[in-house]
């Protein structure tokens, strides 16, 4: 059964006399004065109604790389985070299973996927890739006429916008998806006093919420905001009015009207997509309300647009400190001479958005949301340089402004600022030198052929886009340039095959040679690929260098079968005579890169690589026409190579370092060598114990700083069978096999087993401690090249395998500096609560800080070892917290009713107020009184003077039939327009009021009438 509670107000400007905003101020919106609206005050007043006024726990925002979500890019609503019980799948001993109210301001990013709003940043005032969205929710607990209650207070009330100013939108129903109107929150904004001229019914696309392909959804209802006070007409005010008073704009909701804007969205959260696209109910009513920061700023300033509030204008002057041209005029559209204002507005938002995604630890990349940031930061280039006439690392350097604006807040921004610029001027760098190969392939293209009656051809636009980086509208305007337009509906649709193979399963999108086709093959005697140049990469100084390769097209394979030809856009398999890229086996991820001809300007992306029966599988989506025969030439992504070679060497020393610390027990179960981290599967009785992890850690460390050769030789199987200290994974190996051996030549493993006696064989396995194994994967030359190691995971993932995620290089280096960081954090907190903190807000102070460091300790990647120990750490603080917190309350608790005995005697009905902000001693008191006084009715009240809050408890005899506590409780509480609970004899609760005298009058009256019957 749903809780519903009665709200008594009707349609209103006013109210709400805890908030920080009144209600007076709002002159700015009449011509008047506006006053100091600051963001800080704007999110700061919306935490505090909700929290303190409504009981809503204030969950802090999730970092905007999603947690365990691979169906998101980005965090882009506050809702991400909670997925799990919008589903109902949450971990039932979690803290997050206990949220049943919550408030919040995330940080949000759309770009990519379904919520996109990257093109259209800096063509207009309102788009943004990121943003702040203030949020409530409500798990389980109240549902549409609460949120719409308490929504509509705070604007009107804490706010003070005027009601004649706002419009609502409700859900119309939808039949062919069989969904009914929700004519449930339309009744609820009439019983509100709306004007039903203001509630107005809009369809699926308008008022139907979906995060993504899939997930929670459902019906929403939408706050609009009529920006415009009156329209003069000839110096006379138009009377085109509504029955408030107010005009009447209701046509001009949701038409993307900048007079006429959304500025909150009420979501209640029914149902859930599924991959077939139906709809499940979910298992929860929930609701999911999402308010924009930097539009409300906008609003409560009477200012044009966000990009005019002090979120952006800090940005704006920088920008043209550094720049070659005029300041920022906020124009639009043919009036922006330029695009200087678009430029500007670009590289303002863009930055925003690149501090807080490489904060979080997302960096431009090639794939996926690194994929995504890295146009993002190309296009903030682009604009810096071209259209701002800005100098390199102008970028950059914008940075600490965005530190001061945001820092506050999110402070991961100071901790990162320098690695953030870091990031930030490398990919700078990388992109203008890309930028003039660029701009090569499209004069080269522009030569070949006069495009100016025709498009230009979009595969090569699309090319530059996703193999080079340059953001589309870089193309175009390059092209325009030079009086050519792209054939846009050919690059759309280009466009919308990359998105559907990028959202496609992984196991669809593999192309592999069925037996049909590798028959064909070997009728046609087309012979197997020559892969060797693969390994043959050599170490010059502190390089690697790769080798050239250029190779001819045997064969192509559309899928289905074995073809002559592809045309333009076709998925194809190409089969060459030999190639350098590493083909996906041996849980090493395979290559990638892309393909030219000499002929052609296109790109032909690899998008992977596969074996099958001998034969090299280069998949590509044809940029151009292919045929059996043509010449290529093969660039591979080096990167991405070296990477994964890092990761695959530091996998075998890993290997070997358990199997020392551990004993010979210890078997491997699997692996996954990925670019950004390797993942080992092992078989051991239990999770390692702190001493093992360290000892573990230490070892990969000294072969590492050793800086041993990594020796790789291809021997007859049967003799590497014979070799000592051996580790092969149950695989069918090749017949010659490669044997990849750390620190011993292979030659002197070999000839220990014919030359050697059995003990002394164990005696030279002991002293020369190599990692030896069958492996046909590629390693760095020398283990100094892994530069660090370190193990950030280790669990089980079933009894009796435990699972390792091990980071290398600067990722490792970062670990172990936050795993110091919170060492240190912990050792002040331990500190801190050993001296025994004598004030009750002190303990509640340090038990609050226990419970964040430990959420912190949990989820920072950390060495693993020092992770177990400050968990047993702050374990056993988290104990001695709370019980020091119970011992300040009783203690509190015992001198405020003494004082109160004193002071009052022993009534037989005692009501007075109490100074305190914790419910817990208020109930406390009351205990000790009523121990003291066992016949007495006590009730206690504590007023909060800044929030206007007011808590409750009280006490009475027990077998007291005429004035039960609950009763009591419950009546003066709903008087106070809260609510409580508890029994006969004790009970509990909040209110509100701006002066507690009139109801503690109340709640003495209720009390004698009630004993007095």
């Amino acid at each position: 059964m749903m809780l519903r509670v009665s709200f008594p107000w009707r349609l209103r400007a006013v109210g709400g006399a805890s908030c920080l905003l009144s209600a007076g101020s709002w002159r700015s919106f009449t011509g008047h004065t506006p006053p100091e609206y600051t963001a800080a005050s704007v999110r700061q007043t919306f935490i505090d109604f909700f929290r303190d006024k409504h009981s809503h726990r204030l969950v802090p925002s999730s970092p905007v790389r999603p947690r365990g979500d691979p169906s998101l890019l980005f965090v882009n609503a506050g809702m991400n985070q909670f997925k799990p019980l919008f589903l109902g799948t949450a971990d039932p001993r979690s803290e997050m299973a206990g949220y049943r109210r919550v408030v919040n301001s995330q940080k949000c990013v759309r770009a990519g996927g379904k919520h996109n709003d990257l093109e259209d940043v800096g063509r207009d005032l309102t788009h943004h890739t990121f943003f702040e969205m203030m949020g409530t929710w409500s798990f389980g607990d109240y549902f549409k006429e609460e949120a719409c209650h308490m929504a509509w207070s705070l604007l009107t009330g804490c706010y003070g916008i005027p009601a004649d100013r706002l419009y609502v939108s409700y859900f119309a129903g939808d039949a062919a998806s069989r969904l009914p109107p929700d004519d449930e929150t339309k009744q609820i904004w009439l019983d509100l006093g709306v004007p039903p001229s203001r509630v107005l019914p809009f369809g699926m696309k308008e008022n139907f919420w979906e995060m993504g392909q899939t997930g929670p959804c459902g019906p929403c209802t939408e706050i609009h905001y009529d920006r415009q006070t009156d329209r003069q007409t000839d110096g006379q005010t138009d009377r085109q009015t509504d029955r408030r008073g107010g005009r009447d704009v209701s046509g001009l909701v949701n038409t993307d009207s900048t007079e006429v804007v959304e500025i909150w969205n009420l979501v209640f959260m029914q149902y859930n997509r599924e991959a077939d696209s139906s709809l499940q109910p979910l298992p929860l009513q929930c609701v999911d309300t999402g308010l924009g920061l930097e539009r409300l700023v906008s609003l409560l300033q009477g200012k044009k647009s966000n990009y005019d509030t002090e979120l952006f204008t800090p940005l704006l002057e920088e920008i043209h400190k550094r720049s070659g041209v005029c300041g920022y005029g906020g124009l639009l559209g043919p009036a922006d001479q330029g695009n200087v204002d678009m430029a500007y507005r670009v590289v303002a938002d863009h930055i925003r958005t690149l501090s807080v995604c490489i904060a979080d630890g997302v960096h431009p990349g090639m794939t996926g949301a690194e994929l995504v940031l890295r146009r993002i930061l190309r296009r903030a280039v682009r604009f810096c340089v071209e259209v701002l006439k800005a100098p390199q690392g102008t970028l950059a350097s914008l940075v600490p402004t965005v530190t001061h604006s945001l820092g506050g807040v999110y402070p991961e921004l100071y901790r990162e600022a320098d690695r953030i610029m870091d990031v930030i001027n490398e990919n700078e760098a990388q992109f203008l030198s890309s930028l003039q190969q660029g701009s090569r392939i499209i004069q080269r293209t522009l030569s070949k052929k006069d495009y100016k009656d025709g498009g230009f051809p979009a595969s090569v636009a699309w090319s530059l886009h996703r193999n080079l980086g340059f953001p589309l509208d870089l193309v175009g305007l390059m092209l325009e340039e030079r009086g050519v337009t792209v054939d846009q509906e050919e690059l759309q649709r280009l466009m919308a095959e990359n998105y559907k193979v990028a959202s496609s399963p992984a196991v669809d999108s593999q192309m592999t040679l069925d037996v049909h086709s590798l028959s064909e093959l070997q009728r046609l005697s087309v012979p197997h690929t020559a892969d060797r140049l693969k390994y043959q990469y050599t170490l010059e100084g502190d390089a690697y260098v790769f080798p050239a390769c250029s190779a001819t097209v045997l064969a192509l394979y559309d899928g289905e079968c074995l073809v002559s030809e592809v045309s333009e856009g076709a998925r194809c398999g190409i089969i060459l005579d030999q190639t350098c890229f590493y083909s996906e086996q041996g849980g090493q991820s395979h290559d990638l890169g892309y393909v030219t001809m000499d002929t052609q300007e296109a790109l032909h992306p690899v998008e992977s690589v596969s074996l099958s029966g001998g034969y090299v599988v280069h998949q590509v989506t044809a940029a151009d026409r292919l045929q059996t025969g043509d010449k290529l030439t093969l660039h591979l992504d080096q990167l991405h190579r070296l990477s994964c070679m890092v990761k695959h060497t530091a996998t075998h020393i890993l290997n070997f370092s358990l199997r020392r610390v551990l004993g010979h027990s210890v078997h491997q179960r699997g692996s996954h060598v990925s670019a950004d981290r390797l993942r080992f599967d092992f078989s051991v009785k239990a999770s390692l114990s702190v001493s093992e992890l360290q000892q573990v850690d230490r070892c990969v460390s000294e072969i590492i700083s050793a800086n041993q050769i990594v020796y790789i030789q291809e021997i007859p199987l049967e003799t590497a069978r014979r070799i000592e200290g051996l580790r092969a994974v149950d695989e069918i190996y090749p017949d010659p096999v490669r044997v990849v051996s750390v620190g011993s030549p292979v030659c002197e493993l070999v000839a220990d087993q014919t030359d050697r006696q059995a003990d002394r064989q164990a005696d030279r396995q002991a002293d020369r401690q190599a990692s030896v194994e069958l492996c046909c994967g590629t390693h760095v030359r020398q283990t100094g090249s892994i530069q660090d190691c370190l193990i950030v995971s280790e669990r089980q993932t079933v009894k009796g395998i435990s699972r390792i995620v091990a980071v290398t290089g600067a990722d490792a280096t970062k670990a172990r500096e936050a795993g110091l960081v919170l060492t240190q954090e912990v050792d002040s907190l331990e500190a801190r609560l050993s001296s025994s903190p004598s004030g009750l807000d002190s303990a509640h102070r340090l038990a609050k800080e226990v419970g964040l460091l430990s959420d912190a300790v949990d989820n920072t990647p950390i060495p693993q070892w020092q992770r177990r120990e400050l968990q047993a750490t702050l374990k056993a603080l988290q104990r001695s917290s709370n019980t020091m917190v119970r011992k300040r309350e009783s203690k509190e608790a015992a001198v405020r009713a003494q004082c109160l005995l004193e002071e009052n005697g022993r009534k037989q009905l005692l009501v007075v107020a109490v100074e305190t902000d914790s419910l817990s001693v208020l109930m406390k008191t009351v205990n000790r009184l009523s121990a003291s006084s066992p016949l007495s009715h006590v009730m206690l009240l504590a007023h909060q003077v800044h929030s206007g809050k007011v808590l409750c408890a009280c006490q009475v005899p027990k077998g007291s039939a005429s004035l039960p506590a609950c009763d009591w409780a419950l009546a003066v509480c709903h008087h106070l327009g809260g609510g409580a609970g508890g029994n006969a004899l004790v009970a509990k609760g909040t209110g509100s009021s701006a002066d507690v005298t009139e109801a503690l009058k109340f709640a003495e009256e209720f009390a004698r009438k009630k004993t007095q019957r």
